[in-house]
């Protein structure tokens, strides 16, 4: 059974609002995947935050029109799914990746990052990119290294010095 007119507008209209927020892309295509296999996707999507959605080739290029998105439009042919990452920019990258390996039926067509289209080869680096958390725990690190460097390096002359009387003494009390 077809969809309607106004079931068409709605769903483009809640594709162009998912693809002004989103972060990052990706399109694949899903043919031999099975009702089953396609639930569990759509099951780990929303755990992860993703935004998956199977969408017609036309309405798919109207919905991505006008956003950084639009430069997939010419790898929107076949049966495709969007995954839309909206918090991390890794997460569908990596939610298609991970599915993808348990799943041969699920090719990657494009990627889109910063309004720039880059090809199923650079699923990997994308899925690489580090989580909000972990890009913080990075910088924490990063920006705590030199502090505890001068602490460690402030601390070690008052120690030095103890080890030093302590050696006296005992060479002292040796002799």
């Amino acid at each position: 059974m077809g969809m309607s007119l106004e079931q068409k507008k709605a769903m483009v209209q809640e594709v162009a609002a998912v693809a002004q927020g989103a972060l990052t892309a990706v399109s694949a295509e899903y043919r031999g995947l099975t009702a089953g296999q396609m639930d569990q996707l759509r099951a780990e999507a929303r755990d992860k935050g993703v935004y998956l959605k199977v969408v017609k080739n036309t309405l798919a290029r109207r919905a991505v029109a006008g956003t950084e998105f639009e430069c997939m439009t010419e790898g929107f042919y076949g049966p495709i799914l969007l995954a839309f990452s909206q918090e991390d920019p890794g997460a569908a990258a990596r939610l298609v990746r991970d599915f993808g390996k348990k799943n041969s039926a699920l090719v990657v067509r494009n990627v889109a990052f910063g309004g720039t289209l880059y090809g199923p080869d650079h699923l990997d680096r994308l899925a690489e990119l580090p989580t909000r958390e972990e890009a913080l725990s990075r910088l924490m690190a990063t920006m705590r290294a030199p502090v505890q460097k001068l602490a460690t390096t402030m601390n070690e002359v008052p120690g030095k010095l103890v080890r030093t009387v302590a050696a006296i003494r005992d060479a002292k009390e040796a002799a």
